[in-house]
């Protein structure tokens, strides 16, 4: 029994980290169409500042993660300025905003990741912070892993509170909902969508932050949290925090379950059937209304 909740805690960890990366992802492409394929790339910043803190400064990793969330909000005000206002003025159609942001953000994610290099190289980076074993009932877990998933939650929580429960969440709702209705009552997108861009750049970086405290990191690194956050979006639904939520916790555990029955080599292989499944059965995604 132990054994068993090991592995499930696993990929309820994991995908809790999904979950947070899926979550930002998903209120940019859901509100503004805006496809950005170098939001792992943030995802790596955040990693490399919080290494940067904790290993030169000596600063608490948790501590630091609302100084990530902050610095990242701040450089997603100026990468939308620079890269994405002009595509969302301008396009005609939902599509070519689709289209447009794609090439950019693909430009934008060599260009992040190869900064990376220059700064920091190509070698793996890491250090210990709260490995010590922990006992739940029969299981054991580290307790880095732990702070983290519970992080995780929390963060997706509160910001699935916020879309719910206050007025600039209804406002971001209303606009995922219908873009032209809400600029009839007075939304101001001007103000919405940058402020939007940058709250999904912190959560990538809330997420890179975390997977510090468990992982080794290195510039390569948030590539495949693109994918995957793109694949967790597909299961949840678009526009969906809740789905997103629910999507990165279920394919955590499809993996972690998956990995143990087969291979961990058929990691990515596990990801693209689950999407291509759903694709298949439910092309608006499990959780969407």
């Amino acid at each position: 029994m132990g054994f068993w909740l090991e592995l499930a805690a696993t990929g309820l960890i994991t995908g809790g980290i999904y979950a947070v990366v899926a979550i930002g992802l998903n209120l940019q492409y859901g509100l503004m169409r805006i496809m950005n394929i170098s939001h792992g790339e943030f995802l790596m910043l955040g990693a490399y500042l919080t290494w940067l803190a904790h290993t030169v400064l000596k600063v608490n990793p948790l501590v630091f993660v609302p100084v990530v969330a902050l610095v990242l909000f701040v450089v997603g005000l100026g990468v939308y300025r620079l890269c994405f206002r002009r595509i969302a003025r301008t396009s005609a159609t939902v599509d070519v905003i689709e289209a447009r942001s794609l090439l950019v953000s693909f430009g934008l994610m060599f260009l992040v990741q190869n900064a990376a290099y220059l700064v920091w190289g190509a070698d793996l980076r890491g250090y210990s912070f709260l490995d010590q074993t922990v006992e739940v009932g029969s299981a054991r877990f580290t307790a880095n892993r732990l702070v983290v998933f519970a992080f995780a939650l929390g963060a997706s929580l509160v910001l699935i509170g916020i879309l719910r429960y206050t007025l600039i969440g209804k406002a971001v709702r209303a606009m995922m909902q219908s873009p032209t209705g809400a600029q009839l009552v007075v939304i101001d997108t001007a103000v919405l969508h940058p402020a939007v861009f940058g709250a999904g750049l912190a959560l990538a970086g809330v997420a890179g932050a975390l997977l510090s405290m468990v992982y080794e990191i290195s510039p390569a690194m948030g590539e495949p949290y693109t994918v995957t956050a793109l694949i967790v979006i597909t299961l949840g639904g678009l526009g969906s925090t809740v789905g997103a939520l629910l999507g990165g916790l279920l394919l955590g555990l499809v993996e972690a379950f998956g990995m143990h029955f087969t291979s961990p080599s058929l990691k990515m292989l596990l990801s693209y059937g689950v999407f291509i499944a759903v694709l298949l059965a439910r092309p608006k995604g499990l959780f969407a209304k």
